[in-house]
């Protein structure tokens, strides 16, 4: 017995191959001159004999496949043309789907005429149905509904039509479901369906804590298959006489809802789960026509895209979270019946697909994820460059190849600065400025895009921090004037005046990422910090409300809430000399990474701790500062004690005192 086979080296065709394999008879494999390297890989891994794979030097969109030299040597050998070559793709052009899958399918049965093959088998797929609304048995076709809503529909549609109607040998046509990987290996070979939404869960599973209380949407049935069941079913079922004439649904019998696959993937990656889900049907009704009007308005079209392109999920996809169609497949588990041929229960292999593609198909396996990919070759501007955070981080972006700007008051150790960034191999330079003084700012951001014409990366580094408390403050309104002089009106000069830029496109490059350094204080409402907390968390304020105008342009803007960090900024509170801290280097690091991946935030888990007690119990919150507060004395710097002077006694720290500092490492107190 022999076969051709098209599309033997995508995704169900290899599987339907290594079945082949295991009858008698030599296959016959059409491939692109291009592709033989790939087919012999596939035969190595196969271990066939060399006799029992022959290539075909062919092409889906050629007259008879481009296999018109070797129709006669051919001709009267095929038992069985199997048909898979197709777009399996929802997010393919419409005119690439058409050759592929509608002419690609009329050449494929011209082909098997002129071999005098037996029997002629099409793989199709369940989107031959359209949106039918209700159960779509094996035995319909006309019935298919709304097939030109997406060419995919239409065009697997119209290539079934062209076997039912112009194939002259007898034919077999096989619809699979949503096809995922191998249920026993987890292998799959791309980005499709459910995949789309892995990206999702994976950030779920990263951000959220267990056992956040998820909504989701139930969504109807959705029905999916592993590639093995496909393969397995389409080869026993080819090989029964009898079968002539009909199509054949491999599909679940009992399919999910969407709801339930989501949450079976997130078990799978240890996401949170949906513990309440809507039942899409809800919305049922809406007329149609309004629904539809909603989701094409420009503000709400426009957010979904945003939204869907962030997750890297094809607005094409979301039709199968309503998918209106059921599938009856009762004459293929009449074929199947007595095999052990079955579809498998998703919950068995969900974890195999997950870690499967986790390494081997998660997108960002394939990113540079180097600090040289992110930032070599372009201008990074770096405030308070002189020493601690910002001279660790442009000593790092220098290494990595970036044109580093530093900023400081001091002239003289930003010079050495750059002196270690050069002697390295880097390049940086120097632009002195009062960072309190605006003019100053003003002044020296000009003089920046006269010299270099625009920055890429800016890092608000620079800052003044005072600890303090506000019974020592009632007469010293200054101290607040100061914090936010420097921390906000400072930062926010130099943003303004170096946005402009960033916005537009200039040297073939547009967009830019501000970084702001902001404290884990904003987060736990440290006490005695009100001056500096209050400046920090006013340029927090303004970077959420800006970042929605600017993110048309490419312009990310990012806030570090930077735990306690060893820097001359600390030093005058000496009982800091018994609090862990962090090294400027370590600091560092978080900034680079920031400039790897443009996150909205970057915090420590205690800081998001912090953060969420005080929303979700502000009350108990202030419980727990309290006793910092009253564990943690004045320092004598903060009481207007000379400097130089050994520390007083009760700058020393109690016993209790450093137990929670270690307990609440990185919070200032």
């Amino acid at each position: 017995m022999s076969y051709f086979v098209t599309g033997a080296t995508g995704f169900i065709g290899r599987n339907l191959v290594e079945q082949l394999l295991e009858r008698e008879g030599t296959i016959y494999v059409l491939v692109r001159e291009g592709s033989r390297g790939r087919l012999e890989e596939l035969k190595y891994r196969w271990g066939a004999p060399e006799d029992r794979i022959v290539p075909v030097i062919g092409d889906l969109s050629q007259e008879k496949l481009g296999c018109g030299d070797q129709i006669e040597e051919l001709r009267g050998r095929i038992d069985h043309f199997f048909h898979l070559a197709a777009i399996y793709d929802m997010t393919a052009d419409a005119e690439s789907q058409r050759v592929a899958n509608v002419e690609g399918t009329r050449e494929a049965v011209k082909l098997a005429e002129e071999l005098d093959a037996k029997r002629f088998h099409m793989v199709s797929s369940i989107a031959a149905a359209g949106l039918y609304k209700g159960t779509f048995t094996e035995d319909m076709f006309d019935e298919a509904e709304e097939v030109d809503n997406h060419p995919y529909f239409q065009t697997k549609h119209e290539s079934e039509a062209v076997v039912r109607e112009e194939s002259k040998v007898p034919w077999r046509v096989y619809r699979p479901g949503i096809v995922v990987g191998h249920s026993e290996t987890g292998e799959m070979d791309k980005i499709d369906g459910p995949y789309y939404f892995f990206k999702l869960l994976q950030r779920a599973r990263n951000a959220l804590p267990q056992w956040f209380p998820g909504v989701g949407i139930e969504g109807r049935k959705i029905n999916i298959v592993p590639v093995d069941y496909v393969a397995r079913a389409m080869d026993h079922i080819a090989h029964i006489d009898g079968f002539d004439g009909q199509a054949f649904h491999l599909t679940d019998p009992k399919p999910l809802s969407a709801g339930q696959v989501i949450n079976v993937f997130a078990k799978a990656a240890h996401a949170p789960e949906a513990t309440m889900r809507i039942d899409s049907k809800m919305f049922d009704f809406i007329p149609k026509q309004v629904r539809n009007g909603l989701t094409m308005l420009p503000p709400v079209k426009r957010i979904t895209d945003q939204v869907l392109a962030d997750l890297g999920i094809p607005r094409s996809v979301l039709v199968y979270i309503n998918y209106p169609t059921d599938f009856d497949s009762t004459k293929a588990q009449t074929a199947l019946e007595g095999t052990g041929i079955s579809v498998p229960p998703l919950p068995s292999y969900a974890v195999r697909l997950w870690d499967y593609w986790e390494r081997n198909l998660d997108p960002d396996l394939f990113k540079d994820r180097s600090l040289s990919g992110a930032i070599g070759g372009k201008t990074v501007l770096i405030t308070g460059a002189s020493s601690g955070i910002g001279r660790a981080t442009a000593i790092k972006a220098g290494e990595a190849g970036a044109n580093v700007l530093l900023v400081a008051r001091t002239p003289e150790k930003l010079e050495e600065t750059r002196v270690e960034i050069e002697e390295a191999g880097g390049t940086a330079y120097i632009h002195q400025a009062d960072l309190s003084d605006i003019e100053d700012v003003e002044r020296m951001a000009n003089e920046v895009l006269e010299q270099h014409g625009r920055v890429d990366v800016l890092v608000n580094n620079a800052g003044r921090s005072i600890r303090r408390s506000v019974e020592l403050s009632y007469d010293r309104f200054h101290d607040f004037e100061r914090t936010m002089q420097l921390n906000y009106f400072g930062a926010l000069r130099l943003i303004l005046s170096l946005l402009p830029s960033m916005r537009k496109r200039s040297e073939g490059r547009k967009g830019g990422h501000i970084i702001n350094i902001s404290s884990i204080g904003v987060q736990t409402n440290t006490p005695r910090f009100s001056a500096y907390v209050a400046s920090k968390a006013a340029l927090d304020a303004w970077s959420r409300c800006v970042a929605s105008e600017v993110v048309d342009d490419g312009v990310h803007i990012t806030t570090i809430h930077m735990p306690l960090v060893r820097t001359p900024m600390i030093a005058p509170t000496k009982m800091y000399d018994a609090f862990p801290t962090i090294t400027p280097d370590e600091a560092a690091e978080m900034i680079t990474r920031a400039m790897i991946t443009k996150p909205k935030k970057v915090a420590t888990r205690l800081g998001n701790f912090g953060e969420l007690l005080y929303n979700v119990a502000p009350k108990a919150s202030d419980a727990i500062l309290n006793t910092a507060y009253k564990l943690f004395p004045e320092s004598s710097a903060a009481k207007g004690k000379e400097d130089g002077k050994p520390p007083a006694k009760e700058d020393e720290l109690s016993t209790e005192g450093v137990a929670f500092a270690y307990l609440m490492r990185g919070v200032h107190w």
